[in-house]
C-alpha cells in the first residue's frame, strides 16, 4: 500500500511542477487588460486539469515542446495510433522503468514512501476540515427568515453570498433589511447561474490536494477573485453606464465576507471590482468568438504533452 502511495506521490509531484508552470502563464495572460475577465476566468481550466489529470495528448503544438528539455521528459502510456500517443509528465526523472516504478536509486523509493505518507495525511486532514467547515456554514444559516424565492435573511452572515450547491439560497445579513437588494440579489443570482459554488469547492479541493506547493494556493486565491469579477461583468451585461454606478455604489456597503465556502456579494477587492464595473465594455459577437477561439488555442497548447 506504501509502494502505491509513494507512486501516486511520484506522478502528483510532476503534474504539481508542470501545473505551476502553466498557472503561472495563466497569471501573465490575466494581466492583459482587454481581456475580460469573464474571458480568462477559464483560462484556470489549464492549471486545474494539469493538477487534477495525470494523463496528456501528445502534440506538437504544445507549448511543453519548448521547453521540453529543460522543465519536463514524457513518460507515454497509451499510443492508440501512431499519430495519437497520451503520456505522463516526467519532470523529476527519478526513474528507470515506470510499470511499476523503478527508482535510480533504492533510497527514493523509501523517500516517496515516506513522501506519500506525509502527503495523504495532511491532503485528507484539509479535506476532512473544507467537509466541516462546509456543513457547520450551512447549518448556521438554516434558521434564516424567507424573503422571497431562495432569498434569505440572517443575522449570521456578515456579507450577502451564496450558500450551498444543489439548492443554494441566497442569505442577506439582517441588517440589510433596509438597503436597496436589487443589485445584490442579481449579482448572487448570477453567481448561482454560473455555478460558482461549485467551482469554488473545487478550487478548494485541488489545492487541498497539491497542499505542498505554494502555488496552489495563490492560484486559488486569484481564481476566486476572477469568479467575482466575472460574476459582475456577467451580472452588469444589460446595464448602462447610469447602472453600473448605482452597482459599484452598492459594492461600496456591502463588506468582504468572511466564509470561504460562499460566493459572496463582497467577494473581492472592492476597488478592484468597481474600476472592473465602470471601464465595462459590451462584447460585440465577433470579438466573443475572437476570444473564444483564443481560450481555446491557450487551453489546448497548455494542457497537451509535448509530441
Amino acid at each position: 500500500m506504501t509502494a502505491v502511495i509513494g507512486e501516486v506521490c511520484y506522478w502528483l509531484i510532476n503534474m504539481s511542477i508542470v501545473a505551476s508552470f502553466m498557472g503561472l502563464i495563466v497569471m501573465l495572460i490575466r494581466k492583459i487588460r482587454f481581456i475580460p475577465r469573464r474571458v480568462s476566468v477559464f483560462l484556470w481550466i489549464i492549471p486545474f486539469l494539469r493538477m487534477t489529470v495525470p494523463l496528456g495528448l501528445n502534440s506538437p503544438y504544445s507549448l511543453m515542446n519548448l521547453v521540453s528539455g529543460l522543465l519536463t521528459k514524457t513518460v507515454t502510456v497509451y499510443q492508440p495510433s501512431g499519430d495519437m500517443a497520451f503520456s505522463f509528465s516526467n519532470s523529476i526523472r527519478a526513474a528507470e522503468s515506470y510499470s511499476p516504478i523503478k527508482y535510480k536509486v533504492n533510497i527514493l523509493e523509501t523517500v516517496f514512501k515516506v513522501t506519500g505518507l506525509i502527503w495523504i495525511v495532511v491532503a485528507l486532514a484539509l479535506l476532512i476540515t473544507l467537509t466541516i467547515i462546509y456543513v457547520s456554514t450551512k447549518k448556521a444559516v438554516a434558521d434564516s427568515k424567507l424573503v422571497e424565492s431562495n432569498v434569505f435573511f440572517s443575522d449570521k452572515v456578515d456579507s450577502p453570498a451564496v450558500y450551498g450547491i444543489i439548492r443554494p439560497k441566497i442569505i442577506i445579513p439582517g441588517s440589510y433589511k433596509d438597503m436597496e437588494l436589487k443589485y445584490i440579489i442579481i449579482h448572487e443570482k448570477t453567481h448561482i447561474k454560473r455555478l460558482d459554488n461549485l467551482w469554488r469547492i473545487l478550487g478548494f479541493i485541488t489545492a487541498s490536494i497539491h497542499w505542498f506547493n505554494p502555488l496552489s494556493w495563490v492560484f486559488l486565491k486569484a481564481f476566486l477573485n476572477d469568479l467575482e469579477l466575472a460574476c459582475d461583468e456577467m451580472a452588469i451585461a444589460g446595464y448602462e453606464k447610469e447602472e453600473r454606478k448605482e452597482y459599484a455604489r452598492t459594492l461600496l456597503t456591502c463588506s468582504e465576507s468572511k466564509s470561504l465556502l460562499v460566493s459572496a456579494f463582497g467577494g473581492a477587492k472592492v476597488r478592484t471590482r468597481i474600476e472592473n464595473v465602470l471601464s465595462y465594455k459590451k462584447m460585440t459577437f465577433f470579438s466573443a468568438a475572437g476570444f473564444t477561439l483564443l481560450v481555446l488555442v491557450i487551453v489546448f497548447t497548455l494542457t497537451t504533452n509535448a509530441g
